[in-house]
């Protein structure tokens, strides 16, 4: 549960690491000026990196709510340049492609992408959980009510706990069956969940580790953050910063985040809890 494989490389998730959010996106909830300037998001990760960032994760689709899906032509033309370019200039750093799209995760990780991070599950894509498999790198997978053009308009459950946990039982299953040998777990903070169904997942979240899975926690300026707080999320730092704590205490393996510095901080800051 505690290391993941990729191309003969191991990373090891025995202690929380940080998954530093690089977004090639010109409409992401959280804007950072850096979305279409490759030499920008090329600094950022470098900047992440050197306070501590474990994986970069980069993606080129937004799945803010009410986002449109994107073409992976598209997606690609987006990515590819950041790709090629972190890859190039930092060859031994653990990349993650963002996407839900089989025909993107296939050439990113060609180009040096060590893991696959689908926020569908492998639901808008058939062709994923083949494509991820015969990649054979690690695959992260979530869950999401809807899509994200449709996942806010009226998010219901009878119980979220009981039917997220059943939804990524049944990923690992599917990715099993599929031949993915390495799976990472989200469930899917902010992805067709009310305030509420949030905390209650974030409240119950070490009951995923029953499925005996590495855990990924992304609160990150969320919603669930601004809406409570009544702020924006340029100004959802603290927020997030507590939240994270709760989710190391809850097991998490790795948080993905906007500013690695801080999660980092909040790592150390677990350890020493810990003892």
């Amino acid at each position: 549960m505690s290391v993941l494989h990729s191309k003969g490389r191991l990373p090891d998730l025995s202690q929380p690491v940080v998954m530093g959010i690089l977004n090639a996106t010109p409409d992401s909830f959280y804007d950072i000026g850096h979305a279409g300037d490759a030499d920008a998001l090329l600094r950022f990760a470098e900047k992440m990196l050197k306070d501590g960032a474990a994986i970069l994760d980069i993606g080129g689709a937004s799945t803010k709510p009410g986002q449109e899906l994107v073409s992976p032509d598209e997606e690609l033309r987006r990515v590819m340049p950041v790709v090629t370019a972190v890859h190039r200039s930092f060859p031994d750093a653990w990349l993650s492609i963002d996407t839900y799209n089989a025909k993107v995760a296939k050439e990113a990780v060609e180009a040096g992408v060590a893991i696959v991070n689908d926020v569908s599950g492998g639901r808008f894509d058939k062709a994923m959980l083949p494509t991820v498999a015969a990649l054979k790198v690690p695959y992260i997978a979530m869950h999401m009510q809807g899509t994200p053009a449709t996942m806010q308009q009226d998010p219901t459950y009878n119980d979220v706990v009981a039917e997220v946990y059943a939804y990524l039982a049944d990923i690992c299953a599917r990715c099993q069956a599929a031949g993915i040998t390495n799976v990472v777990l989200d469930p899917g903070f902010g992805f067709g969940k009310t305030v509420a169904h949030n905390f209650a997942l974030l409240r119950s979240f070490g009951e995923f580790r029953a499925l005996g899975k590495p855990l990924l926690a992304g609160v990150s300026r969320k919603s669930m953050i601004c809406k409570v707080l009544k702020v924006n999320p340029p100004h959802a730092l603290n927020g997030t910063t507590a939240l994270n704590m709760v989710a190391l205490q809850q097991g998490a393996n790795i948080l993905r985040v906007h500013d690695v510095k801080e999660a980092m901080e909040v790592i150390k800051l677990y350890a020493e809890l810990k003892g």
